[in-house]
């Protein structure tokens, strides 16, 4: 691995053109709303931006890889997600802010009633909110802004330190990596960017939040991470949207490099209202002596495929990844789980994974686990736990796994389970409805991802299995 260099020698300003542009941008871009895939809209999203020509050329390759992909042949049908009847890209109401008071009050409220302004004001280090296509807020508290910390939407930081930006973007996930991969590459707006000097301690969490209100819309962030050597950063994402008729789409790209000695910690609770396709690309990157933990929960949506991986690239890394996934409707499809490559000898991981069916959902484990021929001395130890409700709902597990090095200790193992009549029996003994009892069960189920939550997160997560369990009663 190149070693990083520091933030200062990055901390160039830049221009609205960086470098020469083969399509010189247009004084003023109509802004209106994108609802084509094609080469002039990517061309009128990056003049908008003002973004230098690399940026321009990465995006026009990657709408090529789009269109000449096939869709995934593997997991849930995506038959009726329909490309022809999304929008792509909405402007934004007004620029980013770094202070609610010059957020338009509509969505002050917005983000006030969801209870993320307070979350920032009780124990935040830093918050961004992303309406629709756009950031309309970022701020980093003082202290770890001194600190040289960096927390940014990735608009502004190809502005402020585009080499910082061109070094790392898709540098763990190609541009071919898969169709929505390159989707998001294309047409990409919105999301954060975070640069954590080297030694830095981050302890106070960062947070962004991702709301779509339109309908039939297509929300595109993308999320590049980089802890420097012997850093520490803790990350949380969340995200909502009302339910409509028309379907919507969620395809974003995470991108974490974890560098020598450093540790990342990366919370995701998504929560999207049943006509949200979430099919996003997450992943991270694991120096010497690296730690990413990944602790993933999912709920809402109508159709989800998400993998966390850790790919650990030199001897001493690890990596944990913990994910939760319930599927609490008829027809919602959860497919989750984890993937890990061991390029590194001495390296270690774990994969948990719990799932929990009912109403008539599915969900699906799909994880992969790769050790290379030269990771010798590896360790790993996969998990899933599947629980069903009712003889209406499903589970599936598909796990992958590819050991080429006999030198290495592996461990997997599934169960599937119901809650039995002699559980629900004996805490029903104790004066407790069957409602309760059978949450009792489920918060027992998935108290290890539970426990490892902040405390806020942690009613979060309660009280949504609550609301799913009233529907299970319903």
């Amino acid at each position: 691995m190149k070693k990083n260099t520091t933030l200062h020698s990055q901390s160039h300003p830049q221009s609205s053109c960086a470098s020469p542009c083969n399509n010189p941008c247009t004084p003023k871009t109509t802004q209106r709303p994108i609802k084509e895939l094609s080469s002039k809209a990517v061309i009128t999203l990056s003049q908008l931006k003002k973004e230098p020509d690399w940026m321009l050329q990465i995006r026009l390759a990657a709408l090529d890889l789009f269109h000449s992909l096939a869709m995934p042949l593997w997991g849930p049908s995506l038959k009726e997600l329909n490309f022809d009847h999304l929008t792509y890209y909405l402007p934004a109401q007004a620029p980013e802010q770094n202070t609610w008071d010059n957020v338009p009050q509509k969505l002050q409220e917005t983000f006030e009633d969801l209870g993320i302004r307070k979350a920032e004001r009780d124990f935040l280090g830093g918050l961004g909110a992303q309406y629709e296509s756009e950031m309309i807020y970022h701020n980093l508290k003082k202290e770890l802004a001194a600190q040289g910390v960096l927390f940014l939407s990735p608009d502004q930081a190809i502005q402020k330190h585009p080499d910082l930006v061109q070094k790392y973007f898709a540098s763990v996930v190609s541009t071919s990596d898969n169709k929505f991969a390159a989707l998001n590459t294309a047409l990409w707006s919105g999301g954060t960017f975070i640069y954590v000097p080297p030694k830095v301690q981050v302890t106070i969490p960062l947070q962004t939040y991702f709301r779509i209100d339109t309908q039939g819309m297509g929300q595109f962030e993308r999320t590049l991470i980089i802890a420097d050597t012997d850093s520490l950063v803790t990350y949380i994402e969340g995200c909502t949207a009302p339910t409509h008729q028309a379907q919507s789409l969620h395809t974003a790209v995470v991108e974490i490099v974890a560098c020598k000695g450093s540790r990342v910690r990366y919370y995701t609770i998504q929560n999207w209202s049943k006509n949200v396709y979430n099919l996003v690309t997450k992943r991270a990157a694991a120096y010497e002596n690296a730690v990413v933990e990944w602790i993933d929960g999912n709920f809402g949506s109508n159709v989800t495929m998400k993998y966390p991986g850790v790919i650990l690239k030199e001897p001493g890394a690890k990596a944990d990844i913990l994910s939760v996934a319930m599927a609490g409707t008829n027809g919602q499809i959860q497919d989750s789980g984890g993937r890990i490559i061991h390029q590194a000898p001495h390296t270690t991981s774990k994969i948990i994974s719990k799932s929990i069916s009912c109403n008539g959902g599915r969900t699906s484990y799909r994880g992969a686990l790769v050790i290379e021929k030269n990771a010798n001395g590896c360790k790993s130890f996969i998990q899933c736990d599947n629980l069903i409700l009712d003889s209406q709902s499903r589970a599936d597990a598909y796990p992958y796994l590819k050991i080429n090095n006999d030198d290495v200790e592996v461990g997997h193992e599934a169960t599937v389970s119901r809650i039995s009549d002699e559980q629900l029996f004996y805490i029903q003994s104790r004066g407790i409805d069957a409602q309760t009892a059978r949450t009792f069960v489920i918060n027992g189920f998935i108290e290890p991802f539970i426990k490892e939550l902040p405390m806020e997160f942690a009613v979060e997560m309660n009280r949504l299995i609550a609301l799913e369990m009233e529907n299970h009663a319903s």
